[in-house]
């Protein structure tokens, strides 16, 4: 029943003062040259995806229909050390220096305005807590809802909207803080998490798991055999999927891949990349919100039996505001104990509904 489990929710309205407008200017460069030049050569007008009314949209849609059992929380920033166990000192100190100014970091269009350097420490740092308050036992579950995302960032570049890679340093935080020995991070964002892939590539501790469209979908990453290598190899796992795919393709690879998986790990913490662009209304995929209620179901198993229930969840994109607000609520209401509803093939239980309907009408058996 929905609210007989805790979870604690971090956010930060820091975390909205990232808002780079295309149309104001940036310290000039050569990335920025190159990215006037690919902007001017659409046909429509771009503006940056990746914007405050996204977080906007989550906090407001969640106040209007409230989840028992959530609380809300605020995090702290997180501080040079911890940011440099994923990250180089010469990109930190590079980031750390953009504070105030508009930059374009890379010509995929990651960018930061004055505030974001602010709003990027704020999200690693709200991620950071919700690793701490699940594994101190201050809830059984937590969900950090933090812009910019993270999962492309990598040690020594921004990349996808990304700047600081959040979940890798939330489960770096928690190896080397907290007494958690393997750490389990679940990518579903519709975007292969290029960047946590890097960062634990040969480390045999961290055990990724990645379900995404393949490539040459963005960022052209994540194939099937790309496993880790050295100590690391075996460590990462790839579920390519077709941009069709939908509820029933990842409950089949979340039961029949992550699972067994898992058994084999024994994670101590369980973490979630969990972007939103997979909803059908989105960017690709075909997930529903019945389908983001099973997998997140599947997950809080996994935690549940290798962990005491250690799990937390870290945003990443989606960018339909309506999909991407309606699919946290879903989540959160299957981590606070809701139930999970069977999943159909789409269209099947309208079928279903409208063989009810209609077929009475060929019968002649009095109703």
């Amino acid at each position: 029943m929905i609210g007989d489990r805790s979870v604690d929710v971090f956010t930060d309205e820091i975390m909205l003062g990232h808002n780079p407008e295309v149309d104001l200017p940036f310290m000039p460069s050569r990335v920025e040259k190159r990215v006037r030049h690919i902007l001017k050569g659409l046909d429509f007008t771009w503006s940056y995806p990746e914007h405050p009314g996204r977080l906007t949209a989550i906090t407001e849609h969640l106040e209007q229909n409230p989840i028992p059992g959530v609380q809300f929380k605020k995090g702290g920033s997180a501080t040079y050390n911890q940011l440099a166990r994923v990250h180089t000192a010469s990109y930190l100190d590079h980031i750390l220096s953009l504070a105030g100014q508009s930059v374009w970091l890379d010509s995929d269009t990651t960018a930061v305005s004055p505030n974001s350097i602010n709003a990027a420490l704020a999200a690693a740092g709200n991620a950071i807590s919700a690793v701490e308050s699940v594994v101190k036992g201050d809830c059984q579950s937590a969900f950090a809802l933090v812009r910019p995302p993270g999962h492309h960032a990598e040690p020594v570049r921004a990349r996808g909207f990304c700047v600081l890679n959040n979940v890798a340093v939330a489960a770096a935080h928690a190896q080397a803080k907290l007494g958690c020995e393997r750490v389990l991070i679940i990518d579903w964002d519709a975007h292969h998490g290029n960047g946590t892939q890097g960062i634990f590539w040969a480390d045999p501790d961290v055990l990724f798991f990645d379900s995404h469209v393949a490539a040459p979908f963005y960022p052209g990453s994540g194939d099937i055999d790309e496993v880790g290598a050295g100590f690391g190899e075996g460590y990462t796992v790839n579920v390519p999927l077709p941009e069709s795919a939908g509820d029933i393709a990842f409950e089949k690879a979340y039961r029949e891949i992550l699972v067994p998986a898992a058994d084999y790990f024994k994670p101590d913490l369980v973490l979630v990349s969990a972007g939103f662009d997979p909803h059908r209304n989105d960017m690709a995929l075909n997930l529903s919100y019945d389908g983001f209620k099973v997998i997140t179901r599947i997950i809080q198993e996994v935690a549940d039996k290798h962990c005491d229930g250690k799990l937390a969840l870290v945003l990443e994109g989606g960018y339909n505001l309506t999909s991407l607000a309606k699919g946290v609520h879903a989540v959160l209401e299957t981590l606070s104990g809701g139930d999970v509803p069977e999943l159909y093939e789409a269209g099947v239980k309208e079928v279903e509904e409208a063989a009810k309907f209609h077929l009475s009408a060929f019968s002649d058996e009095d109703e």
